[in-house]
């Protein structure tokens, strides 16, 4: 079925956009000329991504862009505010859940990471706990509410800037979703066998630093040294 505001001429469709059309032809004479050869092969023998990236839809945290990663290295999953939620078997859609069973189960992935943001706009509508629905379906309302109590905790917190409660909750957020993660039995199974490996980062959109999640569940710059990383540790 053909939308109705599409319009062609000469058979042609003529209402793509054209920064997409521009972006395109600049991929064939650019990257995908340089990696044709590359292209060939995943085509041919399929994907073997080593990571699966867990990250939010928002257009300016893109996880190929961050990590430098060429075609057929990451399996991507984005939906608003990078969550993960809890296992349920029931009859239900599950997007989040379905790529989870794929990367774990059939392309064997080695690590996952749930990667979050500064200045998430999902986590910012948590935060606002007068907020409407935007639709009678409340899309975003329910999907959010896997935040909401931890949300609902923090700004009740008088001691800190709403800027300060929004990186606290994009960062409890993570550790909640990497929780819920080893709800997933397969997961679980696989994990414990130490076959994968499951963890949080955080990416600083107006810097550019990436925070990684430690064992304690602090966020730390991976750059810096041990010392001085033990330092400036997030105390959030």
């Amino acid at each position: 079925m053909i939308f109705p505001s599409r319009r062609y001429n000469r058979g042609r469709m003529t209402d793509f956009p054209d920064r997409l059309l521009t972006g395109y032809r600049n991929f064939m004479d650019g990257r995908y000329s340089d990696e044709r050869e590359r292209y060939r092969v995943l085509a041919e023998k399929g994907q073997t991504p080593h990571t699966l990236i867990i990250a939010c839809c928002d257009s300016r945290a893109a996880p190929e862009t961050i990590f430098d990663c060429g075609p057929g290295e990451l399996f991507v999953v984005r939906n608003i505010a990078n969550m993960v939620p809890p296992y349920e078997p029931d009859s239900q859609f599950h997007g989040t859940s379905a790529a989870l069973e794929y990367a774990v189960q059939v392309l064997k992935i080695h690590n996952i990471v749930v990667m979050g943001h500064g200045r998430c706009g999902g986590i910012q509508a948590a935060l606002d706990l007068d907020m409407k629905p935007l639709s009678p379906g409340d899309f975003i309302g329910k999907w959010i509410g896997l935040v909401r109590p931890a949300a609902e905790q923090i700004q009740s917190n008088d001691l800190m800037t709403q800027s300060e409660r929004q990186t606290a909750l994009e960062r409890v957020s993570i550790r909640n979703s990497i929780a819920n993660l080893q709800t997933f039995p397969f997961i679980k199974a696989v994990s414990e066998k130490g076959d994968l490996a499951v963890h949080g980062a955080w990416f600083d959109i107006s810097t550019g630093e990436l925070w990684v999640m430690n064992d304690k569940g602090d966020f730390i710059r991976p750059s810096l040294s041990e010392e001085t990383a033990a330092e400036e540790q997030a105390s959030i």
